[in-house]
């Protein structure tokens, strides 16, 4: 029976050991605090100007061109902030949080959290060759019903959604240390994301906060795309949401810079570790 374990022993003591190996190469990729913060506390005021400057924070990240575009339907006043970072393959990675905030509340938390975030993790994963092709996204009209991200699905169609190997999804970040919504994650990418927080010796909790409501990764997740969803929510942080209590104040920085280095180091995890999905994957259309 001990003989039998050692070599499942041995492979979880080389992979922390290969991890930590890695948490250390990450060092010098992440942005500054103050531009980390700069950005949180711009938060416009209006979901229109909250899809400007996320356009020019972008922009300013390096993402300029022809990969960065708004995918704005007919008839919508708002579009989806889409980012690209090309990599060796077609193979995806798709990073989202939406942008637009409920009527109560100034939406610092929900989620301009997220959103405003998406520009420096681009920066951090810019900053060496990648496997995966990233697609950063600010959605629109999460609270609306996940408006954004299902007009970004069905455009997508089952070819293009079939080469997206992981979603991952940040909504209201900084009340606290990181969590991950286990019961709606993929469970791959939540083993890589706890084995990574190990590594790095970071605060990492699994919750299953059922009453919130949804969140954009649920429409990747419904097409078969594996996904996993990123946030602070608690039970007694839940009351924030929706409500006048929804300010910068709520958010405790040293939280929220430790949840951006977390994603950082997760994401460029994952270009090395996630898997591609099988030749002809099917999305659940």
């Amino acid at each position: 029976m001990i003989q039998s374990l050692l070599g499942p022993i041995r492979l979880a003591v080389l992979l922390l050991l290969s991890l930590a190996t890695f948490a250390d190469s990450l060092r010098f990729s992440y942005v500054q605090r103050e531009v980390v913060l700069e950005r949180l506390h711009s938060c416009p005021a209006k979901d229109i100007d909250r899809e400007r400057r996320l356009q020019t924070y972008f922009a300013q990240a390096g993402c300029s061109d022809k990969a960065l575009t708004l995918d704005q339907p007919k008839h919508s006043a708002l579009g989806n902030v889409v980012c690209t970072l090309a990599g060796a393959s077609e193979q995806q990675i798709v990073v989202g949080a939406h942008f637009d905030h409920a009527e109560l509340g100034s939406g610092a938390v929900d989620n301009w959290s997220g959103a405003s975030l998406l520009p420096s993790l681009y920066q951090a994963v810019a900053t060496a060759p990648r496997k995966h092709t990233f697609v950063f996204l600010g959605f629109y009209g999460e609270e609306q019903g996940l408006v954004g991200s299902e007009h970004y699905v069905r455009a997508a169609g089952k070819e293009k959604l079939a080469q997206v190997d992981a979603m991952v999804n940040l909504d209201t970040l900084g009340l606290g240390p990181t969590n991950a919504w286990v019961s709606h994650a993929d469970p791959n990418l939540a083993k890589l994301a706890f084995g990574l927080a190990n590594a790095l010796k970071v605060p990492l909790s699994g919750v299953n906060v059922e009453n919130v409501g949804s969140t954009d990764s649920e429409s990747f997740r419904d097409k078969k795309v594996p996904s996993i969803a990123f946030s602070s929510i608690t039970q007694d942080t839940l009351p924030i949401l929706h409500t006048i209590k929804d300010q910068l104040s709520q958010i405790k920085e040293d939280d929220y810079y430790d949840s951006y280095k977390f994603l950082s180091g997760y994401l460029v995890y994952l270009d090395n570790a996630v898997a591609a999905r099988a030749a002809g994957a099917s999305a659940g259309f």
